[in-house]
């Protein structure tokens, strides 16, 4: 079983892969990108922070980003 401090950047490394997807869209795909960029942005002060709270919260969010 993974430790949430593993799966935690393994989930944001995935998700700024598919980041990179909607951006290629266009600007079709910036209100998709835009959320993304908020879900990584508080995963990074959740985990620079160490709020394990905070950091689960941003685990499952980003786990819905497809």
């Amino acid at each position: 079983m993974e430790t949430l401090a593993e799966a935690l950047p393994k989930e944001m490394a995935r998700v700024r892969e598919v980041l990179g997807h909607y951006k290629e869209i266009g600007p079709a795909g910036m209100f998709g990108a835009t959320f993304i960029e908020q879900y990584l942005r508080a995963a990074d002060k959740a985990v620079m922070s160490g709020d394990v709270v905070e950091m689960l919260k941003a685990y499952n969010k980003l786990r819905g980003v497809r």
